[in-house]
């Protein structure tokens, strides 16, 4: 396990100092995705779970735009704690990452960065280099989202390659607390940001080509207007992550513009 770094707020500026530095593409966003995987059983989390939050608050940084997952790992549950937000899915999704990216074990907290970076999540350092490098690598597919209604989503990916990509559907939230009453964390609360929600895969790639218009899915515990949908497309052997798009839930009432 590893500890909070006493630089954590300034590492958190050099990530945006970093990324402004980089131009991107002239045409739209150049996407980024950073998923975290992290539990609340695990006392060297919260730094990460600080810094993804912060990262939140500013998701769009000059022609980059950050795709942020917070995802719940599950083997933290038998040190005293329950993580209400762990999922097998996600504990799978990492364990796929560490084969995929040659490592020795899964750990948390670990950010990894456009599905082939990868670090210490509390090390504010080493994620703004990540990110930093992924900004300057335009994705080869592209994700256009269309709301066609208050919990239908239209997705249309434009793939470069004709070979076979995953199409996946994440739904994140914003805003969430945790009174934690036992393990490494008891005692403390715990405040999360783009904590996934639902995580499913849409289907794949066809001559490059894929769309589809999927009823999001819906829980009385979720709250509307933090969540959001994300769609990524990613390379089934690799784990690289080949294009994304991001698009908040319309507020009630609104219409429902394309993206």
């Amino acid at each position: 396990m590893f500890r909070k770094t006493p630089s954590a707020v300034a590492g958190i500026l050099l990530v945006m100092a970093c990324l402004a530095q980089f131009p991107s593409p002239a045409s739209a966003q150049q996407p980024v995705v950073v998923e975290l995987f992290t539990s609340e059983g695990c006392s060297d989390c919260p730094p990460a779970d600080a810094l993804l939050a912060e990262l939140s608050r500013q998701r769009i940084v000059g022609n980059t735009e950050l795709v942020l997952l917070e995802e719940h790992v599950e083997y933290w549950n038998q040190q005293g704690w329950i993580d209400r937000f762990s999922s097998p899915e996600f504990t799978q999704r990492q364990a796929d990452y560490i084969r995929q990216l040659h490592l020795a074990t899964p750990y948390a907290p670990q950010m990894v960065v456009d599905g082939h970076l990868q670090g210490v999540g509390n090390n504010p350092s080493a994620v703004r280099r990540m990110i930093a490098e992924a900004s300057t690598n335009p994705k080869p597919s592209t994700v256009t989202l269309h709301w066609v209604s208050r919990g239908k989503l239209k997705v249309i990916v434009d793939a470069s390659s004709q070979e076979r990509q995953r199409v996946l559907l994440a739904i994140t939230e914003d805003g969430l607390t945790t009174n934690v009453h036992g393990g490494e964390n008891g005692g403390r609360v715990l405040n999360h940001n783009a904590v996934v929600r639902n995580l499913k895969q849409l289907g794949n790639t066809a001559d490059g080509k894929f769309e589809t218009t999927v009823n999001l899915p819906s829980k009385s515990d979720w709250k509307t207007p933090s969540l959001r949908a994300i769609v990524l497309v990613q390379n089934p052997t690799s784990g690289v992550i080949l294009g994304a798009a991001s698009a908040p839930y319309p507020p009630p009432g609104s219409s429902t513009p394309g993206r």
